[in-house]
């Protein structure tokens, strides 16, 4: 099956700035339901092996998006590098949800786009914003999460909190490419003036659409019982756990293989049957 992909695709958000995305998909007269790659924290489109889940869905008949966020710490220059870390430091989920917006608004219009049928899928903090999002644009009736957190409040505590305040950044090491990435002070900002927007226990249990929630039970950065919380808050929700996963499904950065892990391979497989039975 001949899959049409084009990378590095320029977009443009005013309240932000310009971003990449790339899209997968193939040549049919029929409309396909969009789904949407939403990546976490450190995370960005070209990442370990999401080239290839991207290409699985495409296969399975839908048009799949995945972009990097404005203000992830990549350029449109260098998309695989942590090349500005001035914005990465001046990110915040105001601006990560109006970038997600952009990407709807832009591929709901393409002409292979079925605009009544668009998915999101969300990993790790993607998750959290995904969320907020569903609740937020009801054009949205699926909801996928990979190993997601069920609150948006990640930030030091106690006297972490305090020195963050007063000296107006913290350092977070990045442990593969050993880059101490900055966080501003209005990280925290954002989020505290938009408490309620963010709140994705109550954007779980509003939120119309769909929802699976994937997680692997040997999650290191992300506990399962987020995924089990997130599954009690939203009562039609289904809770699908892989037993062993970590983090990432197995993958990881750089990815050589020409296959998918196994366990990302399952979480690929699982989506696209919930999708087909809930959407198509």
């Amino acid at each position: 099956m001949n899959v049409i992909n084009e990378k590095n695709i320029y977009l443009e958000n005013k309240e932000t700035k310009g971003f990449l995305a790339d899209i997968f998909y193939t040549d049919t007269k029929e409309k396909l339901p969009l789904v949407i790659f939403v990546h976490g924290y450190k995370g960005y489109k070209d990442w370990g092996a999401w080239d290839l889940m991207a290409r699985k869905f495409a296969e399975a008949g839908f048009f799949f998006v995945k972009f990097n966020f404005s203000h992830n710490g990549t350029t449109t220059d260098n998309p695989m590098d942590f090349a500005d870390l001035e914005a990465f430091g001046h990110n915040n989920y105001s601006k990560e949800l109006s970038d997600l917006g952009v990407v709807i608004d832009h591929f709901s219009k393409d002409p292979h786009v079925d605009d009544e049928k668009i998915i999101l899928i969300g990993h790790s903090r993607g998750g959290g914003i995904s969320i907020v999002k569903t609740f937020e644009d009801e054009r949205i009736n699926g909801l996928i999460t990979l190993a997601s957190v069920d609150t948006l409040d990640r930030f030091p505590k106690g006297e972490s909190f305090e020195n963050w305040k007063n000296n107006g950044v913290y350092y977070a090491l990045n442990g593969r490419t050993k880059q101490e990435m900055p966080h501003y002070y209005q990280f925290y900002e954002d989020y505290e003036n938009n408490i309620h927007r963010f709140d994705v226990e109550r954007a779980t249990e509003m939120a119309k659409a769909h929802m699976l929630i994937i997680h692997g039970t040997e999650d290191e950065a992300v506990e399962v019982k987020q995924a089990e919380h997130l599954h009690i808050l939203h009562p039609n929700s289904e809770l699908f756990l892989i037993e062993n996963a970590n983090h990432t499904f197995g993958a990881k950065e750089p990815w050589v293989e020409t296959v998918l892990p196994q366990d990302l391979n399952t979480v690929t497989e699982k989506c696209i049957d919930f999708i087909n039975k809930k959407l198509k």
